[in-house]
C-alpha cells in the first residue's frame, strides 16, 4: 500500500484527526499549568504527558496504517500500557490534591489498570485464549470500577469536602464505566462476536482513545481552575 492517505480511507483519517487533537490538548495542558494554583500543577502535568504520549504513538500507528492497512496492535498497547496507568493515577492525584489520600488507593488503581491491560494484550496478540483473556481483563476492569463507585477511593472521595473535585471524581467515573467501555465493545466484536474487520476495529478502539484521553484531562483541568479561581476569589 502507498505511504499517503487515500481518499476514503476514514480510518486513516481519524489517525490524522487523533494525532493533531492530542497535539493540541497536550499544549493546551502545559500552558494552563500557569493558571492553577500550584497544588494542581501536577495534575494537568500529568494530563498533558498522557497526551503527548499517545500523540507520539499516534504517528507512528497512522503509518502503519495508511502503508500497511494492518492493526498497529504492538504500538497501541505500549501506548496504553504508559497512559491508562497515568490516567488512573489522576484519579489519586485530584483528591490528594485537597486532602490526604493512603498511597494504596494509587497501587489498588494502578495493578487493577495494569492486570486488565496484560490480559488484553495477551488476548488480541494470541499468547492467550481470546475467551479466557477477554474474562480476566473484563475482571480486573470491573474491579477498578467497583474500587472508584464503591470501594476506598469512592469513601476517600466522599470524605473531601471540595466541590469541585467531587464534581471532577463524579465524571471521571462515569467516563471510566460508559466511555471505558468502549475499549472491551472492540475486542469482542474483533475477536468473539464473529470477527470485526481491522478497519471497524481501529476506529472504535481510536474514537474511544480520542473522547477518553482527551476528556480526561479537560475534566481535571475544569476542576483545577474552578478551584484555584474560588481560592483567589476567597483571599481577595
Amino acid at each position: 500500500m502507498s505511504n499517503n492517505l487515500v481518499s476514503g480511507d476514514y480510518v486513516g483519517m481519524s489517525f490524522w484527526l487523533i494525532s493533531m487533537a492530542l497535539v493540541a490538548a497536550t499544549a493546551f495542558f502545559f500552558l494552563e499549568r500557569d493558571r492553577v494554583a500550584g497544588k494542581w500543577k501536577t495534575s494537568l502535568t500529568v494530563s498533558g504527558l498522557v497526551t503527548l504520549i499517545a500523540a507520539v504513538h499516534y504517528f507512528y500507528m497512522r503509518d502503519v496504517w495508511v502503508s500497511t492497512g494492518a492493526s498497529p496492535t504492538e504500538f497501541r498497547y505500549i501506548d496504553w500500557f504508559l497512559t491508562v496507568p497515568l490516567l488512573m493515577a489522576e484519579f489519586y492525584l485530584i483528591m490528594s490534591a485537597v486532602g490526604k489520600v493512603p498511597a494504596r488507593v494509587f497501587w489498588n488503581l494502578l495493578g487493577g489498570t495494569t492486570a486488565m491491560l496484560i490480559f488484553g494484550y495477551m488476548g488480541e496478540s494470541g499468547i492467550m485464549g481470546a475467551l479466557p483473556a477477554f474474562v480476566l481483563s473484563m475482571a480486573a476492569w470491573l474491579y477498578v470500577i467497583w474500587y472508584i463507585i464503591k470501594g476506598e477511593a469512592s469513601q476517600v472521595n466522599a470524605s473531601l469536602a471540595n466541590v469541585n473535585v467531587q464534581k471532577a471524581y463524579k465524571t471521571m467515573t462515569l467516563l471510566v464505566t460508559v466511555g471505558w467501555a468502549i475499549y472491551p465493545l472492540g475486542y469482542f466484536m474483533g475477536y468473539l462476536g464473529g470477527g470485526a474487520d481491522p478497519g471497524t476495529m481501529n476506529l472504535i478502539y481510536n474514537l474511544a482513545d480520542f473522547w477518553n484521553k482527551i476528556a480526561f484531562g479537560v475534566v481535571i483541568w475544569a476542576a483545577a481552575v474552578a478551584d484555584s479561581d474560588a481560592v483567589a476569589d476567597s483571599d481577595a
